[in-house]
């Protein structure tokens, strides 16, 4: 009888251990196909006051329409990169621009880097936590609400207006990512939520 127990006990913890391991395994592989195909926008606020977060929209309005002369007719999230690589300076200005202009002197840092996210809903599409590249504007302190979307594939665009990712947008994620990526991100099913979240357990922070 001890004999047995011990070697449930064994066998128990084994299982744990390669459920563990599967896990983590399957979550790094979906998170290192999201994060290689999606470039995300990030906007943080001076501070939590209504003034400040409603200066981080307006900062976030003026970007976004300068992004989608540049990018609207692009395909590829390299070259989204590359391209706002080559405009930092402008998303500087136009930043400065709409904070001087509504009465106030934050200073701006602007930085395309990789950045770890928590899970984000964009009405029929979720994208887990983890880590993605992104183009981070900070607005004065940066200690605000955050705002986030992505501009590749190009979802803030239509996440401002309907909160729903039109069919245009499912086909870049569709194009860009493996089946089973994308399945986790746009199923409601409940075998596809459990995965989901596997993935957002294994990639939370803190």
């Amino acid at each position: 009888m001890r004999n047995f127990l011990k070697t449930f006990i064994i066998l128990s913890i084994l299982l744990i251990l390669f459920f563990i391991v599967t896990a983590y395994s399957y979550a790094t592989s979906i998170s290192q196909g999201l994060g290689e195909n999606i470039f995300r926008l990030h906007i943080l606020a001076n501070s939590d006051s209504e003034e400040d977060q409603t200066l981080k929209l307006k900062v976030r309005d003026a970007i976004l329409e300068y992004m989608k002369t540049l990018t609207d007719d692009m395909s590829d999230k390299q070259a989204v990169i590359e391209l706002s690589k080559q405009h930092m300076q402008d998303f500087q200005e136009i930043a400065e621009r709409v904070i001087f202009e509504n009465g106030y002197d934050y200073s701006v840092n602007i930085e395309i880097g990789n950045f770890y996210f928590p899970t984000k809903y964009y009405g029929n599409i979720s994208l887990p936590a983890g880590n993605y590249d992104a183009l981070k504007i900070q607005i004065g302190e940066a200690k605000g609400q955050n705002w986030w979307c992505s501009l590749f594939p190009p979802l803030c665009f239509v996440s401002i207006s309907s909160g729903v990712v039109e069919e245009e947008g499912e086909e870049y994620l569709k194009e860009n990512l493996s089946d089973e990526e994308f399945e986790i991100i746009s199923s409601s099913s409940s075998d596809i939520e459990f995965k989901f979240k596997i993935v957002e357990l294994m990639n939370k922070k803190g």
